[in-house]
């Protein structure tokens, strides 16, 4: 359906997750693929099996001097930068009044610095690559309130706005730079399946997050991943600074 040879892609949060199946469904589509990700031997292990045309980067989103050094890798090692999906995120289910000041500097840390940093300094590697295409993932709970996920909401809040801003720059300083966010809602993944097993029942929370979404089941990553492949590729030319839920009719209700 996608065809991205030729193309430098970055994956951020790539050895596991929504990471990871990205990051393969680009493989699948020619692509040359930069995973990253702080989890070392798991992305080893992806950028083995995912093949030659890709590579492992140890990263830490939070780090602004390792964003410079894996943008640097990146475009030295397949000679440019075209796409950077910024997929690394950590959440934590706790209320308002259970949230230390810690916590909720960590999860906006890695969720907006991370973004931040990444749409920083990916964007004059892209420009001398000719323009390109950054997919930041937010979430529908940076699109509506969920209780008991106070740092995570107000942080894929901020994703969401960041992107904005950063779109209308780039189309205004004629960068050939788009950016979009995309918005999951609860997704089969590691960090979903752990959110359920905090549960004392698992599978009483399991159906309670498919009865989230009017179709009645999480989602697959694969159809997030289709949607990134979307918004990278040239088929949405026009598109940018725009919200994307993929979340089965979640934000529809």
């Amino acid at each position: 359906m996608f065809d991205f040879s030729g193309k430098v892609v970055l994956v951020t949060g790539a050895a596991s997750g929504l990471g990871l199946d990205c990051a393969a469904a680009f493989v699948e589509a020619g692509a040359q693929v930069m995973l990253t990700d702080v989890q070392v031997e798991p992305g080893l292990a992806a950028a083995s099996r995912l093949g030659e045309k890709t590579a492992f980067l140890e990263h830490d989103v939070r780090d602004e001097s390792r964003w410079q050094q894996v943008v640097k890798e990146t475009v030295e090692r397949f000679g440019g930068l075209n796409i950077l999906v910024n997929a690394a995120g950590i959440a934590m289910y706790a209320g308002i009044e259970d949230t230390t000041l810690a916590q909720f500097r960590n999860i906006h840390a890695v969720n907006v610095e991370g973004v931040f940093l990444g749409c920083k300094n990916a964007i004059p590697a892209m420009r001398q690559s000719g323009g390109g295409s950054i997919i930041n993932l937010s979430s529908t709970a940076g699109l509506r309130g969920v209780g008991k996920l106070t740092a995570y909401c107000s942080a894929k809040g901020a994703v969401r706005m960041l992107t904005k801003s950063v779109a209308v720059e780039c189309a205004e300083k004629g960068d050939n730079i788009r950016c979009n966010s995309l918005h999951p809602s609860y997704t089969d993944t590691p960090m979903v399946q752990g959110l359920i097993n905090l549960g004392g029942d698992p599978q009483l929370m399991r159906r309670r997050l498919e009865k989230v979404s009017p179709m009645n089941r999480l989602g697959e990553a694969r159809e997030v991943s289709n949607a990134i492949l979307f918004l990278a590729s040239d088929q949405a030319s026009f598109i940018t600074g725009a919200e994307i839920p993929v979340d089965g009719g979640t934000t529809a209700r």
